[in-house]
């Protein structure tokens, strides 16, 4: 039997799962372990053979792949946990990383935010100015060589890196995209001093054109690939020490995975990986209900995720921001927010409510988990309103002290603003549904769409608690929690369905009518790359594809928009139809009548992406339950407040597990399952359907 797995590493739980050929799939969810994340990944497998019933050497040696979701390189720049970098440039932009191009002062910041720009700041440098060298060469935008690169003064400006004690070197020289080869000699000169240092070239990783963008995501690049290198050989190690004859796959924030021992040479692509396997599964539950307009949410430990598909597809930019700095990586969009499970409620100086975004985390976690924790949290909050079972969390594996989740709320919110410790909860209760609402508002209606035209699934081990209350909100028609085994390892779900994906681009600046040949040559070079990397996975794939996509934009604007390329040899006709796509969606994200042909269009980048297919694609089985086909009496009735309109009332408490397909349930109700709890309000109705899927419809 063959078994494929998805671990997704959160910031509080690691989450497992697995699918074998037969149909069957299976889950589990462990504490993360942080600093080391690598044992709770190894756990989670353990946990998973367990629940299997298989010894986890069986398990793994059954294994086809492993993907991976992993927060290692998106923490290690948040927080600053770095290799020490050191960065060759062209002679005399030693400091553009350091004015930024003013973006420093905007980037990723809201409306209000850049409204107060006596109040901004740039973010901290990326390395100390000491750490940047600046290199004696040029080349010119035809990619012509105009000064020869000064080998000798390049090697002085490499050892002194050295000796400063670099684990990592960026390389970022002027129109480099064009003509690679100072780039290429540097990195071979560093290997001649040091074969150890890892190397980042701009030409490589971003091969696009401005040179501040290129130059930043180089430099973060080098900052991550060496501890995701030290992460991942020790991990890939381990499972195979353990029995796994199969590939270990990470995944990319691009929503494809990428082969482990590959991953560390283009590091920056693994950001935002762990925050895109529930879109990755979202897409795919979609696939199998004939969903195509789809809002994916995620209420785990520690955030709130939105993302979207529509159409069928994830939602992707061509850009992303981090900490204030612009990066060159084609990312799924996926919005967060410091408001997960474990998300700490506090008062600010004004005395009033706030949640999150700071965490408890794994350790020590809510105060209801008994592990030191002192601070209010979500999950504190919905115990105290009767929501959550103390005696049935994680399946019943966990218990919840509902005193020390009083006591937290009662010392630290309810005596300071003069309420009860009911009341407090209830606070925070609302206040955590308001702000995912908020979110999730912004990334639908703000990117013009209508709600209602999208079902919304809800997942995590907290989301099916806060759905019914921001789906309503919105104005969604209905809200689907992918029960059974995956509701709150969704994320985990959606990495085991993931298949290879990766990117290649190139930058050839030119005004259309874009000269035909030129265009088929700029991505038949592309496509013989991206085909080449593919191969270097040493994955055996099902089946390859390729797909084209440029940057266009009207003249004189600053930024592009990415563009549908159709397949086949482009001719005069061909580059036409790509300029009616540009209009056409460019029109779609601003407004009919927006666009101004008459200022003529430019393209600026060349893109494609090669999607190898895994041939094992896990589908979730029929739902089976454990009760009759008739209408399922109530575990217990137990008081609760779901929402803050109804107050307090008895509210009946079903187990998952006898619901059949199509037994309907009423709000007020609340449903158990393994490893999450599922609030049906007053005001709405559930059904089960044909795959245990919990559907919540407005009445």
């Amino acid at each position: 039997m063959a078994y494929v797995i998805g671990v997704d590493v959160g910031g509080t739980f690691t989450d497992a799962f697995a699918a074998d050929d037969k149909g069957n799939v299976h889950s589990a969810k462990v504490a993360s372990t942080p600093p080391d994340f690598s044992r709770g990944v190894l756990g989670s497998i353990d946990a998973l053979a367990d629940n299997i019933g298989l010894d986890v050497g069986d398990l793994l040696r059954d294994t086809a792949y492993i993907c991976h979701g992993t927060t290692s390189t998106l923490n290690a720049l948040v927080t600053g946990d770095v290799a020490q970098v050191g960065f060759l440039t062209t002679k005399g932009h030693r400091d553009s990383i350091y004015i930024m191009n003013l973006e420093g002062r905007y980037a990723g910041l809201g409306q209000e935010e850049i409204q107060n720009i006596t109040a901004t700041r740039k973010p901290a440098p990326l390395i100390p100015k000491r750490r940047v060298k600046e290199i004696i060469e040029r080349i010119d935008y035809k990619g012509s060589i105009i000064v020869a690169l000064d080998e000798n003064a390049a090697t002085e400006a490499i050892r002194e890196l050295i000796a400063e004690g670099v684990e990592s070197i960026a390389v970022s020289l002027l129109w480099s995209f064009r003509n690679p080869v100072h780039e290429q000699r540097l990195r071979e000169l560093v290997h001649q001093i040091d074969p150890s240092i890892y190397v980042a070239l701009s030409s490589e990783i971003t091969p696009r054109i401005r040179e501040y963008a290129r130059s930043v995501t180089t430099v973060m690049s080098a900052q991550i690939g060496p501890p995701l290198r030290s992460y991942l050989e020790p991990l890939a190690t381990d499972l195979h020490d353990r029995g796994l004859r199969g590939k270990l796959l990470v995944m990319q924030g691009s929503g494809g995975t990428v082969a482990a021992d590959e991953a560390p040479k283009h590091g920056i692509t693994t950001i935002g990986s762990v925050l895109t396997g529930g879109v990755i599964g979202a897409r795919r539950l979609g696939q199998q209900l004939g969903h195509k307009n789809i809002i994916s949410t995620d209420v785990g430990g520690t955030t709130f995720l939105v993302g979207l598909v529509v159409d069928g597809d994830p939602v992707f930019s061509s850009t992303t921001i981090l900490n204030q700095y612009e990066l060159n990586v084609p990312m799924m969009k996926v919005a967060t927010i410091g408001s997960g499970g474990g998300a700490i409620a506090w008062l600010d100086p004004g005395g009033n409510l706030r949640v999150g975004p700071r965490s408890a985390g794994a350790r020590p976690g809510p105060a209801c988990y008994g592990q030191g924790g002192s601070e209010p949290t979500v999950s504190d909050a919905n115990l105290v309103l009767g929501i959550l079972n103390p005696d049935y969390f994680l399946g019943g594996t966990k218990k919840l002290e509902v005193e020390l989740a009083r006591q937290a709320i009662k010392s630290k919110i309810a005596d300071p603003l003069g309420l009860s410790i009911e009341d407090a909860a209830a606070a925070i209760f609302e206040i955590q549904n308001a702000q995912t609402a908020d979110l999730v508002r912004t990334v639908v209606v703000g990117a013009g769409h209508d709600p209602r035209d999208f079902v919304m699934y809800a997942f995590g081990g907290a989301g099916p608690v806060h759905c019914a209350a921001y789906g309503a909100d919105l104005g969604v028609k209905e809200v689907l929690v992918p029960l059974g085994q995956t509701a709150a390892v969704f994320s985990a779900y959606g990495l085991a369905t993931s298949d290879v994906v990766l990117s290649v681009e190139l930058s050839d600046p030119a005004n259309f009518p874009v000269d035909a040949e030129t265009m088929e040559r700029n991505f038949t070079q592309l496509e013989e790359e991206v085909s080449k990397r593919l191969k270097a996975q040493d994955v055996e794939f099902q089946s390859i594809s390729l797909v084209r996509e440029a940057d266009i934009r009207y003249t004189m604007q600053i930024f592009e928009v990415p563009t549908p390329v159709p397949p086949g040899r482009i001719d005069d006709s061909a580059v036409q139809v790509i300029a009616d796509n540009f209009e056409e969606r460019y029109a779609s994200l601003y407004g009919a009548g927006t666009g101004f042909r008459e200022a003529g269009l430019q393209i600026i980048t060349y893109r494609v992406f090669g999607t190898g297919t895994l041939p094992f694609k896990p589908e979730l089985p029929k739902h089976e339950s454990q009760g009759g086909s008739g209408s399922p009496a109530p575990k217990q009735t137990r008081r609760a407040m779901l929402d803050g309109r109804s107050g307090w009332m008895d509210v009946p408490v079903f187990d998952y597990r006898v619901l059949a397909t199509g037994t309907e349930l009423s709000g007020p109700s609340i449903v158990e399952a393994q490893t999450t709890t599922v609030v049906i309000p007053p005001g709405t109705s559930a059904i089960v359907d044909d795959l245990g899927n919990l559907i919540i419809r407005y009445r």
